[in-house]
């Protein structure tokens, strides 16, 4: 294949679609870290658990992290954004310093899933939402409407 014969992808085709993987990479680091199980407004995921393990919860917490911070780069997320979602997972992961009371703050405080919250609206007010998300969520809502 040639390169002339290469289809053309303009640059902010190319931007979008990776903003939109970083989108759904980080829903899901948020479901397993901070939300498999959901009561309410509360949740418990991987990184509750984890957390009563010593040197296994600290890792899991900087390593879900890290992926979050690596897709939001990749996704293009500005600087503000990935402080905040440093922030969130510094606190997240430091929290697991402390004996015991660390470990408790870890399982009810939802770092993982606050980052990942706070690239996913970034993304949406760049990019807007993943075309299948959108349409699901439209969907949804159309459900609702005919109860």
């Amino acid at each position: 294949m040639t390169l002339e014969a290469a289809p053309s992808i303009s640059q902010g085709d190319s931007h979008r679609a990776r903003a939109h993987r970083a989108w759904k990479s980080a829903d899901t680091i948020k479901r397993l870290s901070d939300r498999l199980i959901g009561i309410g407004p509360f949740g418990l995921g991987l990184d509750g658990v984890l957390a009563w393990v010593p040197v296994v919860g600290p890792l899991y917490s900087l390593g879900a992290g890290g992926l979050l911070l690596i897709h939001g780069m990749q996704g293009g997320a500005s600087v503000f954004t990935l402080a905040r979602m440093l922030a969130y997972v510094a606190l997240d992961t430091a929290s697991d310093t402390v004996p015991f009371a660390g470990s408790l703050v870890d399982t009810l405080f939802p770092g993982h899933l606050m980052a990942a919250k706070a690239l996913q609206k970034d993304i949406e007010a760049r990019h807007g939402l993943p075309d299948d998300i959108a349409a699901a969520r439209v969907k949804k809502k159309r459900g609702k409407a005919k109860r």
